[in-house]
């Protein structure tokens, strides 16, 4: 339809019955000049009451909702009355602004009200109540507000979600709509999250060309990124040209003329691998050099021998204990090895060698450092060792930089962390760029010890560090094996290692600490989880919902993560009078809901509770997969409290895209964490989910109890489907080689 045949309607907000906030689509009631009150749906992000609004469309009949104007495009302008201020204030358009304030601004400013929040903080200030800090606090919500509106309405015109204008005002406030006009691709930078098709359509809908240079060097930086969160390091140049070109639709030349033109501005390297020509993105090359540098150096090194038969004789007559010999040669190796690797399945005695090798480095005299990846992990590894353990993250002062866009380190090359030898658990899951900020930030005559378990899924980020490191033959490493008699008994490690072997346990046994429900019908699979986790464990075996994580391969079906988390909403965490709620884009967050933090947010502040002293700690970072409870919901100052145990932090509303509800959580969510009893959804899902990996990985998560449930033929399928998807990186070839193995 033409701009000439589009009705028209002009007045004023009445009220907003609906708003998605994630893609702006909004129901509200309009009173038009005519005196009508008409239902208008659209694309109007950031509506409030006492705005006036000239909305051109369509009129459409739903059917359930009747005759409704449909919006295509609107012209906005803020309230201009006394009383339509006030009806825009009292609807919290503000934060800080409530109706009890909003009453008493309006009564004292009138129609110059905007004027002086936006002007005169000052004045503002000098009302009852509000004082100078609350003064400048609204007036420079009011601006923010400005400033965002007209960047999403600018978004929304050329149909983009105006949740990335939050994002972008975040970082480059009143500079983000020049920016962005300049550089649509930004809105496809990681520290903004839009993804390239959205930068592409605003670019292309501006006027740019098909075959814009700045078009295809951002496609080719997108497919190395993308790539990079599958796990890869690189990507083969032909590759790289080909992909990109079938992307966006240009010849491969043009694509190839963006990357000798990204490799000469420093953004990509381009180099041989294996005879091979490879592109990397430069961070990622910088980091897989620095790794693979540093772990031969250190597996060259030399440290004065240390008899370590006189430790371990007093731990086995002072703790009734038994090395077995791999143990005692992996304490051996930690003694007199600057680095090593420990790995084993679940009940192999990690735990039992990781205490003795500590044992070795207290009688050293050797300050150790605890560390893992997630901060599950970190406590868990606290709990096992006695001692303090902190995330990586923590340990190395993770931030972003000045400019918002990338992670900075405080730990590095000019600031060494404190320590004799750190100790990295969980290093399965430790990407390449993480690998490389710990090993800069070690001391150079520190000790390192790697400990995970090889079979586990890999990092979510790039490369396969322990992997590379064990298959590379170049870190002296030792694998356990045997399964000690305390956890003989236990199913959960015996089917472990019968399925991490590709064998066939008896699933229909139930007894001991392994049951097996079976539930063919995704549904009925759904239904048994919630149920187990409302009713059967809670009252029948004493353990509290709180103890039970629900695990699923996927987030998609009816057994899938997002369903179930909904139903388990709805019988953990029902609606109640008093509790509060927040509906964001189609979830609904409620006070008392679990969640899962599913991005790194180095810049959240959380504080703990008043120790026995009365001291209040306090820090900054929450991180992916932390995991959490919804204390408080503020709708006046738009804010959330959440408990991540026992780091509580306080939200804006904006921050909800990084949250999700988390009592059901990915296989791929679950690693580094264990739980006193895990409940496992089994049902048909993509082939590269359903695999003897993720079911491996589930099963060892549980501590005490596992219930899987669902569909038996399908759990078999994963244990028969040991394929292993590929992933580019050359770290063990550089270790394998030496630095020369890349040119």
């Amino acid at each position: 339809m033409h701009e000439e045949e589009l009705a028209e309607l002009y007045g004023k907000i009445a009220s907003v019955i609906y708003t998605n906030e994630e893609n702006g689509y909004t129901v509200l009631r309009l009173d038009t000049q005519d005196g009508e009150s008409v239902n208008v749906v659209g694309t109007l992000p950031s509506a409030y009451p006492g705005e006036e609004l000239h909305v051109f469309g369509q009129w459409v009949t739903h059917p359930n909702h009747g005759r409704q104007f449909k919006a295509e495009y609107a012209e906005r302008s803020l309230p201009r009355t006394k009383e339509a201020i006030y009806a825009y204030l009292a609807g919290r358009a503000v934060k800080g602004i409530g109706p009890a304030t909003a009453a008493l601004i309006v009564d004292k400013f009138g129609d110059r009200t905007l004027d002086v929040l936006e002007n005169h903080p000052d004045q503002l200030a000098a009302l009852r109540g509000i004082g100078e800090a609350k003064a400048e606090r609204i007036c420079r919500d009011f601006r923010r507000q400005a400033g965002m509106r007209r960047l999403m309405e600018f978004l929304c015109s050329h149909d983009i979600k105006p949740l990335l204008a939050v994002r972008l005002y975040r970082f480059y406030a009143d500079d983000a709509m020049e920016i962005v006009s300049e550089n649509p691709y930004i809105l496809a930078a990681p520290h903004i999250g839009g993804s390239f098709a959205e930068a592409d359509h605003l670019a292309l809908d501006m006027g740019g060309s098909q075959d814009n240079p700045q078009r295809v060097r951002a496609a080719a930086i997108f497919e190395l990124r993308h790539n990079s969160g599958n796990g890869h390091c690189f990507i083969p140049t032909d590759k790289l040209c080909a992909a990109t070109a079938q992307f966006i639709g240009v010849e491969p030349d043009a694509v190839m003329s963006a990357i000798d033109s990204l490799t000469e501005d420093g953004e990509v390297v381009r180099t041989t691998l294996s005879n091979r020509d490879v592109t990397f993105l430069t961070e990622l090359y910088e980091a897989e050099t620095r790794v693979a540098e540093r772990l031969l150096k250190m597996a060259a090194s030399d440290v004065p021998e240390t008899d370590v038969d006189k430790v371990l004789a007093r731990l086995e007559s002072t703790r009734g204990v038994r090395y077995a010999p791999k143990q005692r040669e992996a304490v051996s190796l930690a003694a007199n090895r600057r680095v090593m690797a420990l790995t084993g399945g679940p009940g192999t005695g990690k735990t039992t060698s990781l205490r003795a090798i500590l044992e070795v480095y207290d009688s050293l005299g050797i300050t150790t450092l605890l560390t893992a990846p997630t901060g599950r992990a970190a406590k868990r590894m606290g709990e096992v060792t006695g001692r303090d353990a902190a995330t990586m993250h923590r340990l190395l002062g993770a931030g972003f930089s000045a400019d918002g866009e990338r992670v900075v380190f405080a730990k590095g090359e000019s600031d060494k962390l404190d320590c004799g030898a750190v100790v990295l658990d969980e290093c399965s899951m430790v990407d390449i760029i993480l690998m490389d900020a710990l090993l800069q930030a070690m001391p150079d005559s520190a000790r390192l010890i790697l400990v995970g378990d090889a079979d586990q899924l890999p990092s979510v980020g790039p490369g396969r560090v322990f992997a590379d490191i064990l298959r590379s033959g170049a870190v002296p490493a030792v694998r356990l094996t045997e399964i000690f008699r305390q956890a003989e008994t236990s199913r959960i490690v015996s089917y472990a290692h019968e399925i991490n072997a590709g064998e066939h346990p008896r699933l229909n046994e139930n007894k001991g600490d392994f049951y097996f429900l079976r539930r063919p019908n995704p549904i009925q699979c759904a239904e048994t989880v919630a149920e187990l986790c409302s009713v059967r464990l809670p009252g029948k075996m004493g353990i509290p919902s709180g103890d039970i994580q629900v695990l699923s391969p996927t987030r998609r079906g009816e057994a899938g993560t997002v369903e179930l988390n909904k139903r388990l909403q709805a019988v953990l965490n029902p609606p109640m009078k008093g509790k509060n709620e927040k509906i964001f884009g189609d979830v609904t967050f409620r006070e008392g809901d679990r969640v899962m933090q599913i991005r790194n947010n180095y810049d959240m502040i959380w504080r703990k509770e008043p120790d026995a002293l009365g001291k209040v700690e306090t820090g900054a970072g929450i991180y992916n997969g932390d995991i959490g409870y919804i204390l408080a919901i503020d709708a006046e100052n738009e804010a959330l409290t959440v408990d991540f145990d026992g780091r509580i932090a306080v939200m804006g509303f904006d921050a909800l895209v990084e949250l999700e509800h988390a009592w059901a959580i990915t296989v791929h969510k679950s690693q580094g964490s264990e739980y006193r009893a895990v409940v496992l959804a089994v049902a048909d899902a993509a082939p590269r989910l359903m695999t003897r990996g993720i079911l491996y990985t589930a099963v060892t998560r549980a501590r005490e109890l596992l219930i899987a449930t669902g569909d038996e033929q399908a759990a078999h399928r994963m244990i028969d489907n040991h394929v292993q998807s590929r992933r580019y990186s050359g770290l063990r070839i550089r270790l394998r080689e030496g630095i020369g193995g890349i040119s």
